[in-house]
């Protein structure tokens, strides 16, 4: 059986929330006498899911306290609420911890915080089934479960935590967001996708880049490759295209070395390229390759949220009367 995704691993939840380590739910067992000989035992200890010695994890229990014979055996009778230890050297003198190990912990309250998640996302979403081209989950997922995982932490030590509930807030906000369409994952297709998402595959910082499309994709889904040939300035450098073919994607060649002019020019499907630098003098770097990921013009939108908005002044005219000045 397949096992649920977690989606968002412990450096993540770290870097999200950095009080993590502060969280450990390990607590101090005081109180231990010697039953027999290298025998103790601490009643009232509290349930003990795990014991550890000076920091050091004791493994797992053992079936009952007549059974510790071996130097940092141990175990917790919940009838009695007794927790018992063997060891030569009296516990006294150590640092006697009850808890959960910590990594163990942490990876319950992703675990949690992913099917949390699950659970408020619209139910017609994919989730788990599909990830980035990475084979990442998009961020704004990983970063909100981070949330949910760090708030379930901290109110299982402090249930009226202020920083718990900041930190939910914007995890709650997050799942509206997603639910509404106003932030777009990977995967799905928004209303601008035909017009092309460009992605650097290989680009020499600073030099001449694709800055703009327009068109809509004619085609279904495809990823182009757009690569530079020679280089150069506007008007001496030139630009080469490829888009799929019937077995792989980049494979049919549709533009061949087009010298780069800074207005739009020829791409593919119906689509056009601008290219620009920093200045007029700025030259293109031969090999510099981009991919420009389209959705074909009538496929289903996932997203409502996104169009592109052009910034044009339209003068309107009023069909009743004359305007005057």
């Amino acid at each position: 059986m397949a096992t649920a995704a977690i989606y968002c691993t412990h450096k993540e939840l770290k870097r999200v929330f950095p009080q993590l380590d502060s969280f450990d739910n390990k607590k101090q067992i005081y109180g231990w006498t010697e039953v027999t000989s290298n025998k103790y035992a601490a009643h009232n200890s509290g349930i003990v899911s795990q014991l550890f010695a000076d920091g050091e994890d004791l493994g797992p229990a053992q079936s009952a306290h007549t059974d510790l014979n071996v130097e940092g055996e141990w175990f917790y009778n919940s009838a009695e609420d007794v927790c018992y230890y063997y060891s030569a050297s009296t516990p006294l003198d150590k640092l006697m911890e009850g808890g959960e190990e910590f990594t163990a912990m942490v990876t319950q309250y992703r675990t949690d915080a992913s099917r949390y998640l699950d659970s408020m996302l619209d139910p017609n979403m994919p989730k788990e089934a599909l990830k980035d081209k990475e084979g990442n989950f998009d961020y704004i997922i990983i970063r909100t479960t981070a949330l949910l995982a760090a708030n379930f932490m901290i109110k299982s030590h402090d249930p009226n935590s202020e920083l718990a509930n900041a930190l939910m807030e914007e995890a709650s906000l997050n799942i509206e967001n997603i639910n509404q369409g106003k932030a777009a994952l990977s995967w799905q297709v928004s209303r601008d996708s035909s017009q092309g998402i460009v992605r650097d595959v290989t680009y020499t910082s600073g030099k001449i880049r694709p800055v703009d499309t327009r068109g809509e994709w004619s085609g279904t889904y495809d990823l182009i490759k757009v690569k530079i040939i020679d280089a150069g300035v506007l008007g001496t450098s030139t630009y080469s295209v490829w888009t799929k073919d019937s077995t792989s994607l980049k494979n049919n060649q549709v533009v061949t070395a087009e010298k780069i002019t800074g207005d739009y020019q020829p791409l593919a499907g119906g689509l056009e390229i601008r290219f620009a630098g920093a200045t007029d003098t700025t030259e293109a770097t031969a090999n510099d390759e981009w991919e420009i990921e389209v959705f074909g013009r009538y496929e289903d939108v996932d997203v409502s949220s996104g169009k592109a908005v052009k910034m044009t002044r339209v003068r309107k005219t009023n069909a009743y009367r004359r305007f005057e000045v």
